[in-house]
């Protein structure tokens, strides 16, 4: 693929609480996924991180979670899917309003966390997400992880799909993420993600935690606002990305 967009989780910082290197982050990626507040930001980092993302003239889209703030959206929690969808539409509602006040268009949604891993396998709350998504708004793009339940339900749904792969995480064989439990599911050499992320742009491919390789075939690749290495591991994946002619471009400028 000649072309590929950089994402990262943003605005997860909540009142006096900072979490990540938002402003450094910024420079070097095309598309921002805003958290919605129920696992993490607040009204003023919702607005603040938009008006840092349009300042970049990156990509803006929503970052809904499980209602789970205590545990950073990392728990499991039941949810009846009607009150899923419901919660989703809520929280991407709120990413849309401050959008609206900043004079942007939001681009995309894409689920967070425990919401996203356990999507990625069941089905039901996949299309959870999915309807959610259709009923706001039809045309936004659903990042959905590659190959998983999430991309099946979002083409059920006839939504714009982005094929989502991860720069700093582990794979398991059957494409799902290392859970973070687990020694060695982040990764934070900058040289060998970014080594790995061309991989995954120019063959689409990704070598698992048991050494086989797999195809993914990503549109987007995630690098976490979390990991303590961010800004060194996507400024090095942009450095060597521009150097092999791969350009990186927000979702909404090549997803159909």
């Amino acid at each position: 693929m000649s072309t590929i967009d950089l994402n990262c989780d943003m605005g997860e910082s909540f009142g006096v609480y900072k979490l990540g290197l938002d402003e450094q982050v910024m420079e070097h990626i095309s598309s921002a996924n805003i958290a919605c507040g129920f696992h993490a930001g607040d009204p003023q980092i919702m607005d603040y991180t938009i008006k840092l993302a349009k300042k970049h003239g990156v990509g803006i889209g929503a970052h809904p979670g499980f209602n789970d703030l205590p545990g950073f959206g990392r728990r499991k929690i039941e949810v009846p899917p009607q009150e899923l969808e419901n919660e989703l539409i809520y929280q991407i509602g709120a990413v849309e309003g401050f959008c609206r006040a900043n004079d942007v268009k939001m681009s995309h949604v894409k689920a967070h966390g425990a919401l996203s891993n356990i999507a990625s396998i069941d089905e039901e709350l996949a299309l959870a997400i999915a309807r959610a998504i259709k009923a706001f708004d039809p045309g936004l793009i659903f990042v959905a992880i590659t190959g998983t339940a999430l991309e099946k339900a979002g083409k059920k749904e006839n939504l714009r799909i982005a094929r989502e792969a991860f720069a700093d995480r582990a794979y398991n064989p059957d494409g799902t993420l290392v859970s973070r439990k687990e020694e060695g599911s982040v990764l934070h050499d900058p040289d060998q993600v970014a080594e790995r992320v061309y991989k995954m742009a120019t063959e689409g491919t990704v070598i698992t935690k048991t050494g086989e390789e797999i195809a993914i075939n990503p549109d987007t690749i995630c690098v976490h606002g979390d990991n303590p290495e961010a800004v060194k591991l996507v400024a090095k994946i942009k450095e060597v990305l521009n150097e092999r002619g791969i350009k990186i471009k927000p979702l909404s400028m090549f997803i159909d």
